[in-house]
């Protein structure tokens, strides 16, 4: 069982994360609306739970997600949480009518230099911050050019001048971030849905590189859009849409393994990504505190190695997938 609350570094900079974090997209309204006391409460959960990571994005419910956590962070010892927000979309100051229950996702891309600078400025007034601690150029998939020469020149700078620490790209893809890590300095990414139960590509295309280049990775979208939090849904989602019946399947099959074990799907979805040294930190969604006290139940929850010798056994891990944890130095 991992220590949950055990410091781990992002790459060689100075900022030291818990092994589990709060990802707010659903707190802009992701699938569902929440309300600002709910948003709050969830914010100050994470908190009082003794976790310091926080991740953001201005694309959150159209810079929803940002307010949200200004309405509370200025209460806060600015040093006590590690906070990470994106670039790379163009959203104007006040947010406009949320469509329904999903955030914005037909906002303007914008990874240039000057963008980047102006989208980061308007991110810090709505957190009411004068720093973030990390920034990924988000979802830069068909924009690799642009982002590296606009984005990453950006960020650079402002991890020279002390303003930000660290520099990082954030996608659903393992590829393009691999590309990032041989031909830019990035202390960090963010990979999310593409190193769980159902996808462990990133074994061979990005956490070698990583693991050479001291990138730390944080882990999104461990349930990959909510099959392995409950297989068994009446339509389950894989990558923010209904599943296919074969990924179903393979989500159930593992599902009957940890039942075997008298272990949660969630709790082994969760604890799987942070036995890779690469792994730093596992950034889980919650709408409500009681949620986040799940996430953290379900993190520290006893597995025995049993367990992950049969999904291995069985064809449902790859052979190369770390399942102990090394600590980093």
């Amino acid at each position: 069982m991992p220590d949950i609350r055990q410091l781990q570094p992002i790459g060689t900079t100075s900022l030291r994360v818990t092994r589990l974090g709060l990802g707010t997209v659903a707190l802009g309204f992701l699938y569902a609306p929440v309300s600002v006391e709910d948003a709050h409460a969830t914010i100050r959960c994470t908190r009082g739970l003794g976790l310091n990571l926080i991740d953001t994005a201005p694309l959150y419910g159209d810079g929803t997600a940002e307010t949200r956590l200004g309405d509370v962070l200025g209460d806060w010892p600015r040093d006590s949480f590690v906070l990470a927000t994106k670039v790379g979309f163009d959203i104007q100051e006040g947010a406009r009518p949320l469509r329904d229950w999903h955030f914005y996702v037909d906002a303007q891309r914008d990874f240039s230099y000057d963008g980047v600078l102006r989208n980061l400025d308007r991110s810090l007034r709505r957190l009411h911050l004068d720093r973030v601690n990390v920034v990924h150029i988000h979802d830069a998939d068909d924009h690799f050019t642009e982002a590296m020469n606009g984005a990453y020149r950006a960020l650079d700078r402002l991890r020279s001048q002390g303003i930000i620490q660290a520099v990082s790209a954030g996608m659903n893809q393992a590829e393009m971030l691999a590309r990032f890590a041989r031909e830019g300095d990035f202390n960090c990414f963010l990979l999310a849905g593409r190193y769980t139960f159902l996808e462990q590509g990133a074994l061979d295309s990005l956490f070698p590189i990583c693991l050479q280049k001291q990138i730390s990775i944080l882990v999104g979208g461990v349930y990959n859009s909510g099959i392995l939090a409950d297989p068994h849904a009446p339509v389950p989602n894989y990558n923010y849409q209904p599943a296919a019946q074969a990924v179903i399947a393979k989500a159930r099959r593992i599902d009957t393994v940890c039942k075997r074990h008298g272990v949660p799907i969630k709790a082994a979805a969760i604890q799987f990504p942070l036995a890779h040294p690469v792994v730093a930190s596992v950034l889980c969604g919650a709408r409500f505190a009681a949620e986040m006290r799940e996430n953290l139940k379900m993190a520290e929850f006893p597995i025995p190695s049993a367990l992950w010798t049969e999904l291995k056994s069985e064809g449902l891990l790859s052979e190369q997938a770390p399942v102990e944890r090394v600590t980093a130095a």
